[in-house]
């Protein structure tokens, strides 16, 4: 086994649509998590009827709530904060949501790969700064292996936390966690049935609490 990894925190991504409510209910079931995003499923729009529910449900349970990319519906419906997604110019998306929302909800940002973009924007006051591999580039190796080198470099140089997106399994969580990520963030998308995902996030916080064995 390998150490057990220390102050990682379980995050979760929950794509909004049929069976949200459900899938929410299993994953705070199965894990102890510290954020859970809402995002909308594929090719839809997150609107205030679906938001709202999942962030009551959040809010009774003492859990971060954020909403990915909204401005307006965060504000809109008090949520915690925002995340928000890789972009071209990520200091002004940053400038403009914390305007919106003020200081005292969270505004969280994906730096992507570059690592001026995460200096940048921890030096402008983002509450954590986010290092994905997302699931639509085709050579998901090359991207697990930059999301953990952006990871391994962040961690020893600065204090404004890191969240690694687009975790899929446990060796892939106890290696983030082992390099320093601050939170694995677990997507559970539309459609997941509720077993599988609070099965998933079971195992990845056991990897999380006691370590994961590797070859």
């Amino acid at each position: 086994m390998t150490e057990p990894p220390t102050g990682c925190g379980l995050y979760a991504v929950l794509e909004a649509g049929d069976g949200a409510g459900e899938r929410l209910a299993a994953a705070l079931a199965a894990a102890e998590l510290v954020a859970v995003l809402i995002a909308p499923a594929p090719g839809r729009n997150l609107g205030a009827e679906e938001a709202k529910p999942l962030l009551q449900r959040l809010r009774r349970a003492g859990i971060t709530a954020l909403i990915l990319d909204d401005v307006e519906l965060a504000r809109a419906l008090a949520a915690d904060g925002v995340h928000l997604a890789a972009r071209d110019d990520p200091k002004a998306a940053y400038r403009a949501a914390r305007e919106a929302l003020g200081d005292d909800r969270a505004v969280g940002v994906e730096a992507g790969i570059s690592r001026h973009a995460a200096m940048v924007l921890a030096e402008a006051g983002a509450d954590y700064v986010g290092f994905g591999a997302p699931p639509h580039l085709k050579d998901r190796d090359k991207a697990r292996m930059r999301r953990g080198e952006m990871v391994e470099w962040w961690a020893p140089l600065f204090e404004v936390p890191c969240v690694a997106f687009d975790v899929e399994t446990c060796e892939e969580a106890a290696a983030l966690a082992a390099y320093g990520a601050d939170f694995v963030a677990v997507t559970l998308p539309a459609g997941l049935a509720e077993a599988a995902a609070a099965d998933l996030l079971a195992r990845i916080a056991r990897c999380l609490d006691e370590g994961w064995e590797t070859p």
